[in-house]
Order: C-alpha cells, then sequence, then structure tokens
C-alpha cells in the first residue's frame, strides 16, 4: 500500500514537472517570436530617446549665442517684444509666446514663415531679434519623428504601437522564464556569473537586468501606448478626455486641443488633445479692440502662472490660452499643470482645465510623460539615462544568446522547439482572448504568429528545420 501511494505521489509529481516544462517552453518560443520584432524596435527607441533626452543640452550648446542672454534690471514688455518679431519677419505667422526659461535664457516666439517652423529668439532685456532655431531641421524633430511614427505616418505609428503592445508580451514571459522553480534557476537569482560559460553570464545579465527595469519598462511602454493611433486614440485616450461640458455655457470650435501641437511634439496634456477648444464671441468684429499681450501676461502671472507658453489667437473667433504643463517641458511638477482660454477680444477667462480636473489615467500620463522626457531635475535626467542604456543592453544580450545557442555551421533561426504532446490549446485561446481585449495590436501580432507557427512552420518540413 505505502509503495503505491509512493508511485502515485511520484508518478503525480513527474507530470507536474512536465506540464510546467511544456509551459516554460510555450513561454520561451512567445519570448523568442516576440523578441524577433521587438529587438529593433527597442534599439530605436532607446537610441532616439536618449537623443531627445539630451536635446536641451544639444540645442543650448548649438545656438548659445542666440539661447543666452545678459540679465538686466528691467525688461521690455512682451507685446514690445512681439512687435520685433513682427517687424523682422513680416509675413510669418506668429503662433507662441514662451517665456524665458530663466533670467539668462531668451524668450521665444514660435512662427511659421516661408513653410518653416521656427523658433525667434529675443532679448527680453533689450527688445532685440537675436536669432532663429529651424524647429524641423532639429535633432529632438527627427529623433521625435522616429520615435513616434518611424518617418512613415500611421503605418510607422502601427508598427511601433505592435512593438510596444508585443514588448509588454515579452515583459510578461521574460518574467515567468526568469521565476525561480529549481536549484537551477534559483543558482543565477540577481547574479551575474561571471566564472561559469559564456552564455550563462549574457543569460544572468539578459534576465536580471531585464527583471530590475521591468517595472519602469512598463511605465515607458504604457505611457508610450497612451499615444498611438490604436490602443492610446481609441481606447484609453478617448475615454480620459476632459469633457468640455464641464465648462459652463462656453461656445466651443470646431478645432481640437491637439491642433496646437508642432507635428510630432506633443506640447498639450494628453487629456486635452481630443478635447474642443472654447470660442471667442467675435459679434462686432473687426470693430471690437483686442486684448494686448501684455494683458494676457500680467493675467497668467497674477493667476499663479511662473514658466509658461501662449499660444496667440490666428483667427477672428480663436482664444488666448495660457498653459504650463509636463507635456511641454514649461514645469517638473505635474500637480501644478493648468491649461486656461481667454477671449481675444475681452480677456475674459473662458475656461480652464487643472491636474484637480484630471481622470486617474490623465494623472498617470502626466507624472508618466514628466518622468519619461526626463523633466523632473538631473536626478531623473540621470536615471532615464541608465534605463535606456539598460534596455540597449537586454535587447543587445537577447540577441547574443541566440548566436551562442544558435546550431554552428548551419543556417537557422532555431527557434525553442515547440513541446510534443500538448494538450494546451485551450490555455492559449484564453490567453490570446485576454491579451486581445487589452492590446489589440499585441493580440493581432500572437494571433498571426501562432497561426503562422502552428499551421505553416511546423508542418512543412524545410521551414521546420529552418526554424527549430
Amino acid at each position: 500500500m505505502l509503495r503505491s501511494t509512493s508511485t502515485e505521489r511520484t508518478n503525480t509529481e513527474k507530470q507536474t514537472a512536465t506540464k510546467t516544462k511544456r509551459y516554460y517552453m510555450i513561454a520561451w518560443r512567445w519570448h523568442f517570436y516576440a523578441g524577433l520584432f521587438v529587438v529593433p524596435f527597442l534599439l530605436m527607441l532607446s537610441i532616439t530617446g536618449l537623443v531627445m533626452l539630451y536635446d536641451d543640452a544639444i540645442e543650448q550648446a548649438q545656438f548659445a549665442d542666440i539661447i543666452q542672454v545678459k540679465p538686466y534690471p528691467t525688461t521690455v514688455s512682451p507685446a514690445a517684444q512681439l512687435a520685433a518679431v513682427q517687424a523682422s519677419y513680416p509675413q510669418a505667422t506668429i503662433q507662441q509666446y514662451i517665456t524665458p526659461a530663466s533670467a539668462t535664457q531668451a524668450s521665444r516666439f514660435a512662427v511659421k514663415a516661408a513653410g518653416e517652423s521656427l523658433f525667434i529668439t529675443v532679448d527680453p532685456y533689450t527688445g532685440k531679434v537675436l536669432g532663429q532655431i529651424n524647429r524641423d531641421q532639429s535633432w529632438y524633430n527627427l529623433a521625435n519623428s522616429i520615435h513616434g511614427s518611424l518617418l512613415l505616418g500611421d503605418i510607422g505609428d502601427r508598427l511601433i504601437e505592435m512593438a510596444a503592445s508585443l514588448s509588454i508580451v515579452l515583459l510578461i514571459t521574460g518574467i515567468y522564464l526568469w521565476w525561480p522553480r529549481d536549484k537551477i534557476s534559483k543558482s543565477g537569482l540577481f547574479k551575474i556569473r561571471f566564472n561559469n560559460s559564456t552564455r550563462i553570464m549574457w543569460r544572468d545579465l539578459h534576465a536580471n537586468v531585464g527583471l530590475v527595469t521591468s517595472v519602469f519598462l512598463l511605465l515607458f511602454l504604457i505611457s508610450g501606448l497612451s499615444w498611438t493611433g490604436i490602443w492610446g486614440a481609441k481606447y484609453v485616450q478617448a475615454w480620459n478626455s476632459f469633457p468640455a461640458q464641464k465648462w459652463d455655457a462656453v461656445p466651443l470650435s470646431t478645432l481640437k486641443h491637439a491642433s496646437m501641437n508642432h507635428s510630432q511634439t506633443k506640447e498639450v496634456p494628453w487629456n486635452l488633445e481630443q478635447t474642443r477648444l472654447p470660442s471667442s464671441d467675435d459679434t462686432g468684429q473687426p470693430a471690437k479692440q483686442h486684448t494686448n499681450l501684455n494683458s494676457i501676461v500680467n493675467f497668467a502671472q497674477q493667476h499663479g502662472f511662473t514658466r509658461f507658453r501662449i499660444n496667440l489667437p490666428n483667427s477672428a473667433t480663436a482664444v488666448y490660452t495660457v498653459s504650463a504643463n509636463t507635456m511641454s517641458g514649461d514645469i517638473s511638477d505635474a500637480t501644478q499643470d493648468r491649461t486656461a482660454h481667454l477671449d481675444q477680444y475681452s480677456g475674459q477667462l473662458l475656461a480652464e482645465a487643472a491636474w484637480s480636473d484630471y481622470s486617474l489615467m490623465a494623472k498617470f500620463m502626466a507624472v508618466g510623460i514628466a518622468l519619461h522626457q526626463g523633466e523632473m531635475g538631473w536626478l531623473n535626467v540621470l536615471i532615464d539615462t541608465l534605463l535606456c542604456a539598460a534596455f540597449i543592453l537586454i535587447a543587445i544580450s537577447g540577441v547574443v544568446m541566440w548566436w551562442l545557442r544558435r546550431p554552428k555551421g548551419v543556417l537557422k533561426l532555431a527557434a525553442p522547439p515547440l513541446p510534443t504532446n500538448m494538450p494546451l490549446w485551450k490555455s492559449a485561446a484564453l490567453v490570446m482572448f485576454a491579451v486581445s481585449l487589452m492590446f489589440p495590436m499585441a493580440g493581432l501580432c500572437l494571433l498571426s504568429i501562432l497561426l503562422l507557427d502552428f499551421v505553416i512552420l511546423s508542418r512543412i518540413p524545410r521551414l521546420k528545420s529552418f526554424i527549430s
């Protein structure tokens, strides 16, 4: 009787171990396939992210002669600075006034001139126009355009959304593969075993660095995905946009807040992008007197704005928009985010949205973007730099591990083997369904991979030989 019980227990343990190994091999295979797609994107996002992170330093070095100014006791009014820009660029459309970042920095005016987007810098103490910075030809704009759409528009946006969505699958399967389940896996727990084989050393680097940075990577992925065209615009942003109905009886424009963004550069808070802008009352126009820029600046200063930007009205019904938010880098404390709209004729406050009006997801985005962009001081920049370096290491180490594991002397993809006798399709279907609900582009990719793997690659001998 005891021998029978012991045998049954042994058989049960063997069955459990076999099932665990099958799940491990499935997770490894999914991790491998997701990595094939994700690795190039992870490298691209990390490198362009580093360029964007140090954009201010690059710009300060490149344009120091037209950005740095000598402080004086008094300044020239914003309206006088605006007049100087208008005189220097009579054919330009002046879109925005940006207050100086510090006492030794120039004011900026964003203008559209001859089809180009420019920053015109002005000495706030003398009112002299110092020069121009071509926004469209900056390192930041190039890196940001690659980072957001690969310079391919909507197609690039969808590819990056697929990669970011699959990165979450990569993250989950990676944690599952790392999770200690026996003596061998426990021996590499939070260790880099340099004295073992080269492959084990790279495996420890890949697994442990990946685990330590996983929370940060997830934060970057979610905040990045929230800008994408499918999961972002159609799922989370649409449900977390600020409702213009909260503004009492305010006439609304046909334009949305997103119209104030510059190309790929996001300057408007995430939850306001899809919200319609208020409209100025142009009754009796053109006899009405327009509000002076000075009075708008005075309003901003009297209502607690410190560093801020003002979008100037460009039509008879447009408004002045005073904003200070982490998205545009004006401030580093997301809880101080504020956007106010004023009638261009009367100067009356029409509508305002602040941190207290944000949804929970919008608050997460405001904080997440500030961390993502390194807006919270030098320590934030240092941490983001180390994270980008870690993500590059994770991507490269994954490729190195594959290179060391692949069969020598033959051309093979060398994917982790698919377990035989695997009655796990129901579990896989449930996982697929859950992922598809949360991240549709990831679900589409996984479905394509599964169909390709099970229906084609695993059934055609020549392809099966190349894959395995």
